[in-house]
């Protein structure tokens, strides 16, 4: 009997591997908004008038 039902774990889609790794999600779900937040604080820094 042959296991024609096998997947070999390179025929596996790089997207479905990274969605099934939660260490990765939890990766993804920290940087992500961490990221966000710094470019938005220097965006918001940069948009401070100098007082003279």
């Amino acid at each position: 009997m042959s296991d024609d039902n096998h997947i070999e774990p390179k025929d596996i889609p790089v997207m479905q591997r990274i969605l099934d790794n939660p260490f990765i999600l939890l990766f993804i779900g920290i940087s992500i908004p961490t990221l966000f937040y710094i470019v938005w604080g220097v965006m918001e820094l940069i948009s401070i008038p100098i007082s003279h």
